[in-house]
This record gives structure tokens, sequence and C-alpha cells, in this order.
């Protein structure tokens, strides 16, 4: 079993690529695609301990950059949502998100809704630098956390 965990780590750390494959799995991660960039981000620092906190500032830049893109597209698509989007669930969200601000991005760290979150952030017009910068806070947070807690307590 050891020697199984030990080549699963090695597969999802790509140590040939290293920080370059974290970069692109959390940027893949970061937008409406389901993909979780953790299990890699872990992987490189199981294989590697040394890279602790260049992997998780990458993941970060990596996963923020995600999340603008994200952004934009929700700016871009503004139309296509009107045709759809007239629920009540779907205006009490939007008054949620219009009363938070960028502050809204701060939870585009949260599994399912967080990706979409900084899409509807674009969508609304929200201004782009205070919600990436939000968006970086809480992927950072993130990634601290959920990378600490794989390493020291499990």
């Amino acid at each position: 079993m050891e020697l199984w965990l030990n080549q699963l780590l090695h597969w999802l750390a790509l140590p040939q690529y290293g920080l370059s494959s974290v970069f692109v799995v959390a940027f893949i991660s970061a937008t409406l695609l389901p993909l979780g960039s953790e299990p890699a981000v872990f992987g490189l620092i199981k294989l590697n301990p040394d890279m602790f906190w260049p992997a998780i500032v990458v993941a970060t830049v990596g996963n923020t950059l995600g999340g603008v893109v994200s952004w934009w597209l929700g700016w871009g698509s503004r139309h296509v949502v009107n045709r759809w989007g007239h629920s009540s669930s779907h205006a009490r969200a939007l008054i949620w998100l219009e009363k938070l601000g960028p502050k809204a991005c701060l939870l585009s760290w949260l599994p399912i809704v967080g990706d979409p979150l900084c899409a509807v952030a674009g969508w609304l017009r929200m201004p782009l630098w205070p919600c990436t910068v939000y968006m970086a806070l809480g992927k950072f947070g993130r990634y601290l956390v959920m990378t600490s807690l794989l390493l020291w307590v499990f």
C-alpha cells in the first residue's frame, strides 16, 4: 500500500515539471472545469518538503489568475444569464452579492460555488482589482490550511 501511495504522490507531483505543473493545475481548477488542485500541491510538497512556500505561492497565483479568467467570462456573458436567470433564488443571490461587493470574492475558495462566484462578480461588473485581491486572499488561505492539514494532521 505504501509503495502505491508513493507512486501516486510521485505522479500527482509531476516532479519533472514541478511548480509549472502546480501552476497549470491550479489555474485550470479555478475555472468552471471540475478539477481539484490540492492533490497536486500536496504531492509536490510531500515529495519535496522544501518546496512548501513556493508551491503555496505558485498555486495561489495560478488559482487567482484562473479566477480572473472566470471573472472576465462572467463579464462577457451577461446577456446569456439574462435569458435564463430570473428565479427568486437567483435574484436573492444577486442582491446578496451586490451588497457584499468585491469582498464576496473572498469566498472564491469554497468548493462548488467559489469558481462560479468569480464569474458572477464579473457579470455584475464588480471592480476587477479588488475582486482579484480578495480572490487571492481566500485562495492563499485555502492552500495554506489544506496543505498544512494534509501534511501535519493527517
